[in-house]
């Protein structure tokens, strides 16, 4: 998406990008929570000393 989140969690957990993005989109719509999970990663993934 924009931030690479996506990019890098299915590196993470060996999941394709796309089904994540999939998962996102539809978190976002259904609760309304996807912004919030996806900023809490970005954050994560920032801190993170890979």
């Amino acid at each position: 998406m924009i931030l690479g989140v996506c990019d890098w969690l299915s590196g993470k957990i060996n999941v394709e990008a796309k089904y994540l993005r999939i998962g996102f989109v539809l978190a976002v719509i259904l609760a309304g929570t996807g912004v919030l999970l996806y900023l809490i990663l970005f954050l994560v993934k920032i801190l993170q000393k890979d």
